[in-house]
């Protein structure tokens, strides 16, 4: 009996030697477990794949300012989140559009709240933040920002959710993003007579250059920002009956509804096998950049303006005004993770451009809403501008 135990003992000894060290499980982005409703996309799939690369690309690096893809922020898909977190976020975001706003009222009296200071950054700073070499970092720390003050002044403990296009583009108006529940970001508008929104940038042709109104375009009357007071703007007025600001240059109070046109013509063109082939099929950052602001040629609307416009209404359809919509922040948050998904798919030609390659020494100055910063300081979600990015998407 006691022979018998010692071998199992010593055999045991054994096994366990030569099994050799457990090797923790490889890195993912796929942060979901089984009973999701949305599988993979082709996109997904894509981020995931593109992982190895990237991993490999962060190894050479020596100026991550302590960042790791383990201790990274992670901002998840609106879907992904639970009932409790998507809560937690509108609480959020209502807190920011209680307190006090930080410009200068007087200089900008339609500025009431402290959600309203991003609204005016987006509108005073609208061609800067979408010049040619500015529009993927400029936006990139603009939303950080933003996601900085929901966590720091309204005790937000996520991170900003981004909004996977391809979820909703069927039907958006159904998706727990747009049903109008309290969980949600706010239901359609009202039915409204207008003539749909006209396609600016020459080479559309029709019926292409205009995307038709669909059952919106009203007041919104559902979820938790039916109540919501619009202030700044418009500026780049596409709703004929919105009231037109006070002031000539857009700043003044003008109150009224939130609006939306939940657009089921601009959501067509954001399945995704359209940002699939944005990824795939633009090797430099020039014709990336291109595609997604719209392809004449092809008729495509490009998803930065399809995302927008499946929003639409006032502010949302806005080019000035559109943060004055809460959904603008997911909208850019998938630009802004599909940038970052182009960028991984070789890295180390791509972290490190721009298009029309900028000077050294240019910078983005959001003024109120984050510090001046080197455009090329931008440019990395793990350890940019000076280390405080440190977020990647999941």
């Amino acid at each position: 009996m006691v022979a018998t135990f010692f071998v199992v003992l010593i055999s045991s000894l054994f096994t366990t030697t030569w099994a050799g060290p457990t090797k923790a499980a490889p890195f993912s982005l796929n942060r979901r477990s089984d009973g999701f409703p949305y599988p993979l996309d082709e996109v997904d799939e894509l981020e995931e794949a593109a992982l190895a690369k990237f991993e490999a690309y962060l190894a050479k690096k020596t100026n991550n300012h302590g960042c790791t893809l383990e201790n990274a922020a992670k901002r998840q898909e609106w879907h992904d989140l639970t009932i409790p977190q998507r809560e937690e976020y509108i609480r959020a975001v209502l807190c920011l559009q209680s307190k006090p706003p930080k410009a200068d009222q007087k200089k900008y009296p339609g500025v009431m709240n402290r959600y309203d200071d991003f609204v005016l950054t987006h509108e005073t700073q609208a061609m800067h933040l979408h010049s040619t070499p500015h529009l993927f970092p400029a936006h990139r720390v603009y939303i950080w920002a933003y996601e900085k003050a929901l966590r720091e002044e309204c005790g937000y403990t996520g991170y900003q959710p981004y909004w996977n296009w391809g979820r909703t583009a069927a039907d958006p108006i159904n998706s727990p993003m747009f049903n109008g529940n309290m969980s949600s970001m706010g239901g359609n508008g009202v039915k409204s007579d207008y003539p749909g929104v006209m396609i600016h940038g020459a080479g559309f042709q029709p019926p292409y250059d205009m995307i038709p109104a669909d059952l919106g375009g009203g007041c919104v009357k559902d979820g938790p920002f039916a109540n919501m007071t619009v202030s700044l703007g418009p500026i780049g007025k596409n709703m004929p009956d919105v009231p037109s600001n006070p002031q000539a240059d857009g700043y003044g109070h003008n109150p009224r509804c939130l609006r939306r046109d939940v657009n089921r013509y601009a959501s067509a063109m954001l399945y995704a096998n359209y940002t699939y082939n944005l990824i795939t099929q633009a090797n430099t950052i020039d014709l990336f950049q291109q595609n997604m602001l719209g392809i004449p040629q092809k008729n495509d609307w490009g998803v930065h303006m399809s995302g927008h416009y499946t929003i639409g209404g006032d502010p949302g359809g806005d080019f000035y005004s559109s943060p004055g919509d809460p959904l603008f922040w997911f909208h850019h948050g998938m630009v802004d993770r599909v940038w970052w998904i182009w960028q991984m798919q070789d890295p180390e030609k791509r972290m490190n451009v721009l298009p029309d390659t900028p000077a050294k020494d240019d910078y983005v100055d959001l003024n109120w809403t984050a510090n001046r910063t080197d455009t090329w300081d931008l440019l990395d979600s793990i350890g940019g501008m000076g280390g405080q990015f440190c977020y990647i998407y999941v």
